[in-house]
């Protein structure tokens, strides 16, 4: 009994997720006025793509805000909010100087299931999804320590205060492996 509960946490079945269904949820940004935490926040309306739902940027340290909609080109791929263009809040270094980054915790705990698991599984025939669609650095077994621990310390930035905006360097936060 305990070997087949081992396997089922070593075990990871790509649920077909595609990075766009991902932004559904709040996307973590650098606000662009403190570089605090904002919150890029889709409010769906009748369409029933995701990306062309319009969006609402908030920071609550500093109260800036920023509206989206589908008339802007959304660009995808990358450590920036594909609506907003601004640096994302879980970004860190990684692996020889490569840059991890998610969009929010969905995608992280994801993300993280992915990397931990010893055997993992697409049931699907697309190149579409998430999974399927991660760099090979990423699917490498020879970084998975070093990808869990960065993806912890970019969890224990989900909890962190906001710091007041005149401690906190302007423009864009980098998480390094020496900074936790």
């Amino acid at each position: 009994m305990d070997d087949q509960r081992n396997d089922d946490r070593t075990r990871f079945i790509d649920p077909a997720i595609q990075v766009p269904h991902l932004a559904a949820e709040d996307i973590m940004v650098v606000c662009p006025r403190c570089a605090n935490r904002a919150i890029s926040r889709a409010y769906p309306n009748e369409s029933r793509f995701i990306i062309s739902w319009p969006r609402r940027l908030t920071c609550p340290t500093c109260a800036y805000t920023a509206d989206w909609d589908a008339s802007s080109c959304s660009a995808w791929g990358g450590p920036t909010d594909p609506f907003f263009r601004f640096p994302l809040w879980l970004t860190a270094e990684c692996c020889g100087g490569r840059e991890l980054w998610v969009l929010n915790a969905q995608h992280l705990d994801l993300l993280e299931q992915y990397v931990a698991a010893r055997i993992r599984e697409r049931l699907h025939g697309s190149g579409m999804t998430m999974i399927a669609r991660l760099p090979a650095w990423i699917k490498s077994a020879k970084h998975r320590a070093e990808i869990l621990r960065t993806i912890h310390r970019l969890r224990a930035t989900l909890d962190e205060p906001p710091v007041p905006p005149r401690d906190r360097v302007a423009g864009r936060r980098k998480l390094t492996a020496a900074s936790r």
